[in-house]
């Protein structure tokens, strides 16, 4: 079977993420350079293999104080790090319209084992007679697992960021076509 590429459709696709902010509300933020990479075997996403990248000095929370904070070597150090890579291992299919994508997250010099959850919008044609498919990926991870350790107890006894960090990414893509066997 020949492997099928999928591009990336960037101006129908986001990355998200959000952590708690004083345990009493949520800082958010995305991601606005990122690139994704899919190759399957036709159609058939179980057996996709999957290459993200995002480009931390891309980060944009609507404030450009937090955002150079967020850069610096107190969260991402983007001197050292400038990528956030997830390269996947394996699609598990629970059923027609969810999966568990594992694979491993390098964030700040440090990868670690992660499996997250996919919901998928399906596959049709676009007016312009293009393949497309669409999913919803979403998850959390544990930022100080990743060396990100800043935002401890605050001077009052509170705490200043949560450890979790949820991650929601909508992404669409345009199947480029067969790749014959070498």
């Amino acid at each position: 079977m020949s492997t099928t590429k999928w591009a990336l459709d960037s101006t129908h696709s986001e990355i998200q993420f959000k952590v708690r902010h004083l345990m009493v509300s949520w800082a958010s933020g995305t991601f606005k350079k990122f690139e994704v990479d899919v190759k399957s075997q036709g159609d058939d996403f179980t057996t996709a293999k999957i290459r993200f990248t995002a480009d931390v000095n891309s980060i944009d929370t609507s404030n450009e104080q937090r955002d150079a904070h967020l850069r610096n070597a107190d969260f991402f150090d983007a001197d050292n790090h400038p990528q956030v890579i997830f390269e996947s291992e394996k699609m598990e299919r629970l059923d027609d319209e969810h999966y568990k994508l594992h694979g491993t997250l390098t964030l700040r010099g440090s990868s670690k084992p992660v499996v997250l959850n996919v919901e998928y919008g399906g596959i049709m044609q676009d007016p312009w007679g293009n393949t497309r498919t669409g999913f919803t990926v979403t998850g959390k991870i544990n930022r100080k697992d990743f060396g990100i350790s800043f935002g401890g107890v605050t001077e009052t006894g509170g705490i200043l960021l949560g450890d979790d960090v949820n991650i929601n990414a909508n992404v669409e893509f345009v199947k480029v076509g067969d790749l014959q066997p070498a």
